[in-house]
């Protein structure tokens, strides 16, 4: 995964997401659930790169952090919940499709 439509496409692909631009400033891109509005991914622009950010669980919040070292704890969120994963290349994009699935796992209605 390279840029940001590769990842608003990906997160596309769980039923009832969709893309939300709730902010003036466009650089954010907010994919929600359609029943409850939560927000599985944020994905933004920074230092050059594309981040997502994730919602993890505990456990494996460090885990992801110590994989990879583009994988940091959230810009602008809560770093015990949520990690921001930078595509700079490093992370395969096997294990960002898995961090993203658990996010949207995590934030979906029970």
């Amino acid at each position: 995964m390279k840029n940001r439509e590769e990842a608003i496409d990906y997160c596309l692909s769980f039923k009832d997401a969709y893309v939300d631009y709730p902010f003036r400033d466009k650089n954010w891109t907010l994919m929600r659930h359609a029943k409850n509005r939560k927000v599985f991914a944020w994905i933004f622009e920074k230092n050059d790169h594309i981040w997502i950010n994730v919602k993890c669980e505990p456990g494996f919040l460090d885990f992801w952090r110590h994989k990879y070292t583009s994988v940091v704890p959230a810009f602008h969120l809560n770093k015990d919940h949520w990690n921001s994963i930078i595509l700079d290349g490093t992370v395969p994009d096997e294990d960002i499709y898995d961090m993203i699935k658990q996010s949207y796992m995590l934030t979906k209605t029970k």
